[in-house]
């Protein structure tokens, strides 16, 4: 196999074509046979990468660019579409369910690392390992049109403090495995962060506001100042040793208000879901080592089920005492908990500083067992997550407008119920049938990109 595509030369160019390739192909292959779109995304990294054909290296510089902007643009696009109004009404909600989904798998992760034997502080790390959680589903939910749907604004909102507090773990954790740890550089962390955030979502808000004022209908410049504005959040935000995706998540909060609906957006988005997105799943893929992973799975079997089992039950236990809290139903509930399952941006940057990390002993905070470990961790859940948002949210209609509401505490009623209220006249509205079950979720789908293009509402 490595004569077949030895003349292959490797360069940017042909890792692009390539990867242009699969994009077009392999998604809706995988969606005739059921299954998401970027299971398929995954597969083909899988097989192109160093345990399959070894067509794609994973460490090339081409590659590694066009997987970090997939992933800069996946956080950049969440924060792009939440509306503005309805998170300021779902904030504290947001940090409720963030709090839930960080402290229980926190706490879950300890105890799996104490139970295995390994040391206090690299047990913590692991627990911040599985606090943490990356929104592979997104695509799911927002072609299906439920993005505005408040739980998934919720679990959207969720992701940027479990994120956060994930790394300021990993930080910790780290220091005092060098013993570099102070109270003093923590809180100066934390005031960085809280500086920077403000920075961002003040300063990039005010400087779009003024530059799509001052260039009226100038959508090439408009469209390159949004560009900048999220990889210049993503460059500032590691200046202050933070992950990436947590500067690209608040460019999105912050030029949301200035791009409103307009073309611009719509350029913004279709170049990310279409290009970058896809990318950062097969780069996901290319990462596995099929040889480490069998080998893991056979030696360190009670390990990886345990790492496996309780990330996703701790994850679902915090999904479920939000939905209880909150008064969602059972198919946002288990749309919350899909949403949360998958570990791989965060989680994986976390896992490889920790086994980068050597004290003056010589000895790893994270060893190579559990960082091979947490790569199957990345594998199962990137699969099992987003094949589970596919089923849950299929079952939760788009909402007709949660800024219909009052206030926050108006959003659910005694019952656990939201009232919608019924669209104007002037709204424009897609009638869906639902009587035939088999192709309910392909109608709504579809009505859900209709009504998405008219800022409309569907109605089952």
């Amino acid at each position: 196999m490595d004569g077949l595509f030895a003349p292959i030369p490797s360069n940017p160019l042909i890792d692009f074509t390539i990867l242009l390739l699969v994009t077009l192909i392999l998604p809706p292959i995988f969606e005739r046979l059921k299954l998401p779109g970027l299971v398929g995304l995954l597969f083909a990294g899988i097989v192109l990468g160093k345990s399959g054909l070894g067509i794609l290296d994973q460490d090339s510089e081409s590659i590694k660019l066009f997987t970090d902007i997939g992933k800069i643009y996946l956080m950049f696009v969440a924060g792009l579409e939440i509306d503005m109004v309805d998170f300021r009404r779902t904030r504290n909600r947001s940090l409720l369910y963030g709090c839930l989904t960080f402290a229980i798998p926190l706490l879950t992760g300890l105890a799996v690392g104490q139970l295995f034997g390994y040391s206090l502080n690299a047990s913590v790390l692991m627990g911040s390992l599985f606090a943490s959680h990356t929104l592979l589903g997104y695509p799911i939910v927002q072609r299906l049109g439920i993005v505005r749907n408040q739980a998934v604004m919720v679990t959207i909102g969720a992701t940027i403090f479990t994120d956060i507090a994930a790394l300021l773990v990993l930080a910790i954790c780290i220091s005092i495995h060098s013993g570099s740890f102070s109270p003093a550089g923590l809180v100066v962390q934390l005031v960085a962060i809280a500086g920077y955030s403000a920075l961002v979502l003040v300063g990039f808000d005010w400087a779009g506001k003024e530059y799509f004022r001052r260039t009226g209908d100038e959508q090439s410049n408009q469209f390159l100042f949004v560009l900048l504005a999220v990889f210049l959040a993503s460059v500032g935000s590691e200046l202050i040793n933070v992950d990436k995706i947590v500067g690209a998540f608040l460019a999105g909060l912050a030029v949301n208000d200035v791009l409103g609906k307009g073309p611009v957006k719509e350029k913004v988005e279709f170049l990310g879901t279409t290009l970058f997105i896809p990318f950062f799943f097969i780069g996901i893929g290319l990462l596995l080592d099929l040889p480490a992973f069998m080998v893991t799975l056979t030696t360190l079997f009670p390990l990886v089920v345990a790492i496996v089992g309780g990330l996703i039950i701790s994850k679902g236990v915090a999904a479920i005492l939000a939905q209880l809290k909150l008064g969602y139903t059972w198919a946002e509930g288990l749309t919350m908990w899909s949403l949360s399952i998958p570990q791989v941006a965060a989680t994986l940057a976390a896992a490889v500083a920790g086994y980068q990390a050597i004290n003056a002993s010589g000895d790893r905070l994270v060893s190579e067992t559990v960082l091979n470990t947490i790569i199957v961790l990345m594998l199962i859940t990137s699969i099992i997550g987003p094949l589970m948002t596919a089923k849950f949210a299929t079952k939760i209609p788009p909402p007709n407008s949660l800024s219909n509401l009052e206030d926050d505490s108006a959003l659910p009623g005694e019952n656990g119920e939201i009232t919608l209220v019924p669209p104007k006249a002037s709204t424009f509205t897609v009638l869906v049938p639902t009587q035939n079950p088999q192709t309910l979720s392909y109608l709504l789908e579809m009505g859900a990109l209709i009504a998405r293009h008219e800022s409309g509402v569907v109605i089952p």
